[in-house]
């Protein structure tokens, strides 16, 4: 996402107790569970700085893309793309529809990479933008099989 993302040292001066906070962060399963999280941070250290903001919006768009089989995500001033897995549940017919609605920001490179042209600067809006994406292909997965 090309943005700070992490527990300043300001925010948490003893080492081992942010590195066990990063191990938290990082085995969450859910977004109840990074709910609890923020709180806890916010009950022992205060109110969550921009950087620490950053991890745990990172840690739920995680979340979310490893239920729709992302890959990888990559998000910087003037755009990025996201990668499936090859057996990702994304249902094609959308995908199509998408991609021909707005075919100068979006387009395939290769069958598992979508790749988008805009100009996210703030970057607020470069998580909002993937948040909203990932919603999107949320509500428009294949039936299970």
């Amino acid at each position: 996402m090309r943005l700070p993302a992490l527990l300043p040292e300001e925010y948490i001066p003893d080492i081992n107790t942010r590195l066990s906070m990063y191990k938290q962060i990082a085995s969450v399963a859910s977004k109840d569970e990074l709910a609890e999280l923020k709180v806890e941070l916010i009950d022992r250290f205060g109110k969550l700085p921009d950087a620490a903001l950053n991890l745990l919006a990172i840690a739920e768009l995680k979340l979310n893309a490893m239920r729709l089989k992302v890959r990888k995500i990559e998000a910087h001033e003037r755009g990025g793309y996201v990668e499936f897995y090859p057996n990702a549940d994304i249902n094609p017919v959308f995908l199509v529809k998408l991609l021909q609605s707005q075919p100068k920001l979006l387009a395939m490179d290769g069958p598992t990479k979508l790749k988008f042209t805009l100009p996210l600067v703030e970057r607020s809006a470069r998580i909002q933008f993937v948040a909203d994406m990932l919603k999107n292909f949320q509500q428009n997965v294949l039936p299970a099989r």
